[in-house]
């Protein structure tokens, strides 16, 4: 449980940098701050994925609430507006605490009201509830009543509204249902509630400011509608109960939701093998990136405002679901994206209003072979593999052999090319206009490591499938492929590897992909470069909170991550620190120590203030970036899922040891010297390798 007493909910600053986050497994949510003072224009109460698990549009931004005592009001909520926040409600907030979804305790004049507030799992519903806990008055209130005022939005959750004329005011009402439709061709929303009154008003609330969005250079001022007000009496009945849904709810079943909930989240977490706060803490975050698509499931990549994206989802998949016992669901999200394989490419992204999936990808693809490699270490599942995916995957390296979309094609080297003017192919993506933040043509370091990888888990396939001519032919080519790598990318002036070749210089740029060779389970590197290149990394780009994208001594470092878009995407890969790469760094370092425990209480540290981070900025989640300058303040997404999922596997499998049956797949020495032997033989003609 995380919680907050009254002065960190009191200092406002501080409380609006803690973000709770509630999700519904279809791709809604529900977020604000603390204090319910909403911060973005991605908050919301009810946050609906239209076509989940994306198509998602703020459909009930919050609630105005006011405590009448014997007819003396005292406001609950806060709004900024222009240069004031209004009302001030967190005066009155004795507590916030995530148990397991967020719970606010108001004491009023010595009245006590609990709010919590939870979505239902596999709708697009918010259930708000308040009681009455106690009464601490010396005397007993004739009146006691709640007036609760809905702000609707209703647009798309990347832009704002304003007032409008066009909008429909018209309330349907039912004993205890409340509906509106504000604009033809978006849901209906339905408030049931349990109020003793209803009374309409039409009233804009003009001017709502989103300070994270004015930081961000966007446009950050909102208008937001309250088609009613509902009062209840707290003294007739204790409970006061409404559920914001696009579909027909009744009030009186909120308590039955919210002990399903309770048991539904008790059951995830428990979930963890391991018993202790940080573990259960990351399994119960990792549920929240797992949803439906269609019949089948998918991960959202992050929130506030990412769907789900084929890298990140291959990245993340093994942490989400393998340690917990998912498989399941591993399963699944893995048959979702092999339906949308497209001439041996993976989708990079399924568009937000639910379009064709875009295939602006390099590593989407070969992260897909780890991902199935890593479920059928924890799973043995061989049918699934052979009947569904062996078929794909080798499909997927034909087109990449001879060639695919935005040049990606394996050259003379054994190695693989990618890239077009313009386009960005790897995790390092940015881009703003015609400007490529951080231009990584060519051959990418690990984009090797990956395609070396995924060549030798499909020798080991072939071999397991009794393909024989399939398993000399991946052998082959991994041997030519490490061979080349270690001849092209070795800097022997620094150390470590160059970050790309690209047929002229290569670049020296010290950055965390290189670890991809040394992590990963079939490793390029010998163990003495192995263990230099750890060491590099180490002393240039680890930070406590993940690796930074670029070194501190190269005069493109950004260690800012401020400013409009521009400004930020020039930072994003430019210095900022990502946690997830923490998880491969953790697995090269305790590999290249050769698992000893001294190396495992080191990562055991190196994690240690991502268990703190827990408590900050998005709740029981780690988000996406930090700044890459002390004291590296947390950034972009509040929830990402491979910050989760990459931290929740290195934590479960390289510190605590809980690894299924890996090592047999790791690359030994020995290995790579049969397979340099090889490369030797069939590069015996007199091949000239230059970068």
């Amino acid at each position: 449980m995380i919680q907050f007493k009254r002065e960190t909910c009191r200092d406002v600053e501080a409380a609006l940098q803690r973000e709770w986050l509630e999700t519904n497994e279809i791709g809604g949510f529900g977020s604000s701050t603390i204090i319910g003072l909403n911060t973005r224009r991605y908050h919301g109460l009810l946050v609906a994925a239209t076509k989940p698990p994306v198509g998602r549009f703020v459909l009930l931004s919050k609630l105005e609430e006011t405590l009448l005592i014997d007819g003396k009001r005292f406001d609950l909520s806060a709004n900024r507006y222009p240069g004031v926040i209004h009302p001030q409600g967190f005066r009155y907030l004795k507590q916030f605490r995530l148990d397991p979804f967020p719970v606010f305790t108001y004491d009023v004049e010595g009245i006590e009201v609990e709010k919590s507030v939870f979505m239902i799992h596999g709708e697009n519903s918010t259930v708000i509830r308040y009681e009455l806990k106690n009464n601490n008055r010396p005397d007993v209130p004739t009146s006691l009543r709640l007036e609760i005022r809905p702000l609707i939005a209703f647009r798309d959750y990347h832009g704002t509204t304003h007032e409008n004329g066009g909008i429909n005011s018209a309330v349907q009402e039912r004993s205890g249902l409340a509906t509106v439709t504000p604009y033809p061709g978006l849901p209906t929303l339905h408030l049931a509630h349990n109020a003793i009154e209803l009374y309409k008003t039409g009233d804009w609330y003009r001017n709502v400011e989103y300070n994270a969005e004015r930081e961000r250079g966007l446009d950050f001022s909102e208008d937001l509608f309250n088609p009613f007000v509902l009062s209840f009496d707290l003294r007739s009945r204790r409970h006061a109960s409404i559920i914001a849904s696009t579909e027909e709810r009744d009030a009186a079943q909120a308590v039955e939701f919210r002990q399903a909930e309770i048991t539904r989240r008790r059951k995830a977490m428990v979930a963890s093998p391991i018993e202790d706060s940080f573990a259960q803490s990351l399994t119960a975050a990792s549920d929240q990136y797992l949803v439906s698509r269609g019949d089948e499931k998918t991960v959202i990549a992050g929130y506030h405002w990412f769907g789900d994206w084929g890298r990140d989802t291959m990245i993340a998949l093994p942490g989400l679901t393998l340690p917990t016992g998912k498989y399941d669901v591993a399963r699944s999200v893995l048959r979702t994206f092999a339906k949308h394989v497209d001439r041996g490419m993976l989708p990079n992204r399924f568009p937000d209003a639910g379009e064709t999936p875009e295939y602006n990808t390099v590593d989407a693809t070969l992260w897909f072979f780890e991902a199935a490699r890593a479920y059928l270490s924890y799973t043995g599942d061989l049918e699934f593999l052979r009947d569904e995916l062996y078929p794909i995957f080798t499909d997927i390296i034909s087109w990449h052999v001879r060639g695919t979309r935005y040049g990606i094609k394996l050259d003379s080297s054994g190695l693989l090319a990618s890239g077009e003017l313009g386009v960005q192919l790897t995790w390092m993506d940015a881009k703003v206009g015609d400007w490529v933040v951080t231009p990584r043509r060519g051959k990418p370091v690990e984009i090797q490591a990956l395609w070396y990888n995924a060549l030798c888990i499909m020798e080991d396939l072939a071999n397991r499938f009794g393909d024989e001519a399939a398993r000399k032919r991946y052998r082959h080519m991994a041997a030519i492929a490490q061979w080349s790598f270690n001849q092209l990318f070795w800097n022997e002036r620094l150390g470590c590897l160059y970050d790309v070749v690209n047929g002229g210089p290569p670049d020296p740029s010290i950055r965390p992909n290189q670890i991809f060779a040394v992590s990963l389970p079939h490793s390029l590197l010998r163990q003495d470069r192995a263990r230099r290149v750890v060491e590099k990394v180490g002393q240039h780009l680890l930070t406590p909170f993940g690796l930074r994208t670029l070194a501190p001594s190269d005069s493109q470092y950004r260690g800012s991550y401020t400013g409009g878009p521009t400004e930020r995407d020039g930072a994003y890969h430019q210095g900022s620190v990502w946690p997830w790469l923490l998880g491969p760094f953790i697995t090269a370092y305790i590999k290249v120590n050769g698992g000893s425990e001294e190396a495992r209480r080191q990562a055991q540290a190196w994690l240690s203030p991502l268990e703190s981070h827990l408590a900050e900025a998005g709740l029981g989640h780690i988000s996406e970036i930090f700044e890459g300058d002390a004291p590296h303040r947390p950034c972009g997404c509040i929830a990402q899922a491979w910050s989760v999922a990459e931290i929740l596997r290195v934590y479960f499998e390289d510190v605590r040891g809980l690894r299924p049956n890996r090592r047999a797949n790791d690359e030994t020495p020995k290995k790579l010297e049969s397979r340099v032997q090889e490369a030797r033989s069939l590069l015996s003609q007199g091949k000239t390798l230059t970068r």
